[in-house]
């Protein structure tokens, strides 16, 4: 119930639609109550008394009046359902997309993006049979045979009596096969998940597969995964089957209990044969609605466990987001120092430290570079600067005032950041470059490519700035995708850089003109340099080494040789793992 509470206060504007779904389908309830009434008196006046069609023109009328007006409530009850659907499902995808943005990579890189494309996907879709057809649904089982009941009782209270007993046996039933299903049905989502992230980590690594010779290796795996993906459909088909047959076979046995209580009361002359026949019309309604509950529970099923995925993403605490009215925002500027003061950041619930009491400052207009093992804390600093995480504890300062006080979009305009893999559009190189200032007008891109080296490869393509460079850098070397990250750069112009192990996949050529491109680019700015190769931050005004989440040495390049620490031994192994 609490996930049914999450789903519909997602949307507001699903409320309205939903409880018109409810509405039309309680008035069928009742118009299925007037129906069985029409037929128990059209068949009691024709075939006891006797009555023509002329005497009973009425109730035919009535008859036909009816199912005309069961056919339109039928029609509006499901297009209401899917309007509340779409509203839902919009609206949750939207929340979605918006709140993985907001927890940025820190969180994103520890997913596999097969598995979050697979729920901002297909798993928002599964929630369609949940929403349009389940939750109505829930409401109306309660509500249509509670209404039939009321409508049976003076009529005759024994029959109301026995449907009063035999009810509860379809939703007792439901809920002891239900926790077997949604079990299966669980597993079943995660296999999926499983295997779309399987399938697009190997489409996307498809030429890695194929020049380390691994594709065959690839192509059992997916085989394997897929075969699983079948058994564990197969299970929860199985469950829903059984689910469906005891469900009913409770419903027959009542009714047919229901049935054989008023035979032998109408044989023994008990109860008159209109109203025996008006409450045997109506019984089978009365369970209609609870075998509808089961049935409609299984196909919902998939949404229950989507949504549970949803809603685990939904709650992940995003970094604290301070944004002021756009009338009152006043543009940021930077003029004395970044600090970071004794600042601590956990992952896992506070079971791996990333940073343990940093403590150190970057004046405006210097270099600090940071470098040390994998897994020290470095591209974290990165992060918290970036405001895709926030600090433990501690706090970072610029010009003295709380980051957290800042505002993050107008923090963010400050900065450029060239991360160690950029990402790349399937769009034009112009456009590509363009996405730093859009805009920019097409000369100054040509002067931000020049600047970055990127002029002359971009020159060499097909339409030249109009080639489509491909999704995630498709046609681009390393070194060419990072030349177009340090062309934003350049186009941005922004006071402060972050270089987040710019060089760390390329070889020794390309690397030495990329650093060329970038020695302009750090030219009279603040910069934060995370660097895997050492001689990327040998230039820096103060190197900072981490290690398991602390600094442990800090100096220039030449001061941190001579105390012979731990950079001295990376430097003498030939660089940082």
């Amino acid at each position: 119930m609490k996930l049914d509470r999450r789903l519909i206060s997602s949307s507001e504007t699903a409320h309205k639609p939903l409880a018109i779904t409810i509405a039309l389908g309680a008035a069928d309830g009742i118009a299925i109550v007037f129906q069985a009434w029409a037929i128990s008196r059209i068949v009691s006046a024709a075939f006891l008394a006797g009555a023509g069609i002329a005497q009973v023109q009425s109730e035919l009328i009535l008859l036909l009046l009816l199912s005309l007006l069961r056919l339109a409530l039928s029609t509006f009850r499901e297009v209401a359902a899917q309007r509340a659907a779409n509203l839902v499902k919009s609206d949750i995808r939207s929340r979605l997309l918006s709140h993985l943005l907001a927890l940025g990579p820190a969180y994103t890189s520890a997913e596999r993006s097969g598995e979050l494309t697979n729920t901002i996907q297909e798993g928002v879709e599964a929630l369609d049979a949940y929403i349009r057809q389940y939750l109505p649904q829930l409401a109306l089982a309660a509500i249509v045979p509670f209404a039939i009941f009321l409508f049976i009782l003076p009529v005759d209270p024994l029959s109301a009596f026995v449907l009063l007993l035999t009810a509860p046996l379809i939703p007792i039933f439901m809920v002891l096969i239900g926790d077997a299903a949604e079990a299966q049905t669980r597993h079943q989502w995660s296999v999926l998940s499983s295997m779309s992230a399987t399938f697009l980590d190997a489409i996307q690594g498809l030429t890695t597969l194929k020049l380390l010779g691994r594709s065959r290796a690839m192509i059992a795996e997916i085989a394997n995964i897929s075969n699983h993906f079948r058994h564990s459909t197969m299970r929860v088909l199985r469950v829903a089957f059984l689910s469906a047959f005891v469900l009913e076979m409770v419903a027959t046995i009542s009714t047919a209990v229901v049935a054989v209580e008023i035979g032998l009361r109408l044989l023994y002359g008990r109860i008159q044969f209109e109203q025996a026949f008006f409450v045997l019309l109506l019984a089978p309604a009365f369970y209609l609605p609870l075998r509808l509950l089961g049935t409609r529970f299984h196909s919902g099923m998939s949404g229950i466990a989507a949504a549970q995925r949803i809603f685990d993403i939904l709650d992940q605490p995003a970094p604290a987001s301070k944004t002021d009215p756009p009338d009152t925002q006043q543009p940021l500027e930077f003029h004395k120092a970044i600090e970071f003061r004794d600042v601590r950041l956990a992952y896992e619930d506070d079971k791996r430290i990333a940073l343990d009491g940093v403590t150190f400052t970057i004046p405006r207009d210097k270099i600090v570079g940071v470098v040390g093992p994998t897994g020290g804390g470095k591209s974290t600093l990165a992060h918290l600067l970036l405001r895709f995480a926030e600090p433990g504890s501690g706090e970072i300062l610029i010009d003295g005032m709380p980051l957290e006080d800042i505002d993050t979009e107008a923090w963010r305009k400050l900065l450029s950041w060239v991360p160690q893999q950029p990402y790349i559009f399937n769009t034009s190189a112009a456009k590509n470059i363009r996405f730093a200032r859009p805009q920019a007008h097409f000369a100054e891109i040509k002067t931000a490519a020049e600047r970055a080296g990127a002029h002359s490869f971009i020159s060499s393509l097909p339409q030249g700035y109009e080639t489509i460079l491909g999704e995630g850098s498709s046609r681009l070397s390393g070194g060419e995708a990072q030349r177009i990250a340090i062309a934003r750069a350049f186009l941005k112009e922004s006071p402060i850089i972050i270089l987040d192990e710019v060089t760390a996949h390329l070889d020794a050529e390309i690397e030495a003109e990329v650093l060329d491109s970038l020695r302009d680019l750090l030219a009279g700015r603040t910069a934060l340099i995370i660097a895997h190769r050492l001689r990327t931050v040998q230039n820096a005004d103060e190197i900072l080494v981490l290690s398991r989440g602390q600094i442990v040495e800090r100096g220039s390049h030449e001061e941190l040789l001579q105390t012979k620490g731990l950079y001295a031994e990376m430097i003498a192994v030939g660089g940082a793992s």
